[in-house]
């Protein structure tokens, strides 16, 4: 704000004196210190990487996800009561063949199709375990679509359009960056999965 003017005899000449000063623009919120980023804003841009992003496992830590740099990463928004949950038996199968030429697979669960995840991110962890022996990373439940979403699916669907469904999945190639999504009806078998897939462990 502007100081306040101290106006002792001469009133109408020291007011017109205040009023021609100009006030300058705030440029922080405390003296010496730039006004923070808000989120949304041009200047909180989002990740051009998902390397540069961190996400909460399952357990509740905290995973920097530059752990998968020069990795091949599958990213799938995944169920516990959806018509497509058994693609959990196939997801662990294609970890479990490729993980060794550096490949892994993030479980992301969501309940935002059909109410399908309900459960809590402990309960989900015993499900995927005893049902299905997922041992790929699970983390905790995301919002993958609209204004909500997290920053990793805000990365992930710039390009390649949201999920429209339980386990729609998403190709990260070894530098952090989407190379190609697939909807929930492409099964972990699927052979152009698989070749995609096989093309992205072939890149330097």
């Amino acid at each position: 704000m502007h100081p306040r003017c101290v106006v002792p005899s001469l009133a109408a000449l020291a007011l017109a004196a205040c009023a021609q000063k100009p006030v300058p623009a705030p440029t922080s919120t405390t003296e010496g210190s730039p006004a923070p980023a808000v989120s949304g804003s041009p200047a909180a841009a989002r990740a051009a990487s998902l390397h540069e992003l961190s996400a909460r496992a399952i357990d509740g830590t905290e995973v920097p996800l530059s752990t998968y740099k020069g990795k091949v990463v599958l990213v799938v928004n995944v169920a516990s009561q959806c018509g497509y949950t058994p693609q959990y038996e196939g997801l662990e199968k294609l970890y479990e063949k490729n993980k060794d030429r550096g490949f892994v697979i993030l479980g992301f669960p969501s309940n935002e199709f059909g109410g399908q995840e309900p459960g809590t991110n402990a309960e989900i962890a015993t499900f995927c375990r005893s049902k299905y022996g997922v041992a790929f990373p699970m983390f905790a439940k995301v919002e993958t679509k609209g204004a909500g979403a997290s920053p990793i699916y805000k990365l992930l669907t710039a390009d390649h359009g949201e999920p429209k469904w339980n386990f729609h999945k998403y190709l990260v190639g070894k530098d952090g960056k989407v190379r190609a999504a697939y909807p929930s009806a492409v099964t972990p078998a699927d052979e152009k999965l698989a070749q995609a897939i096989d093309a992205a462990l072939a890149e330097k």
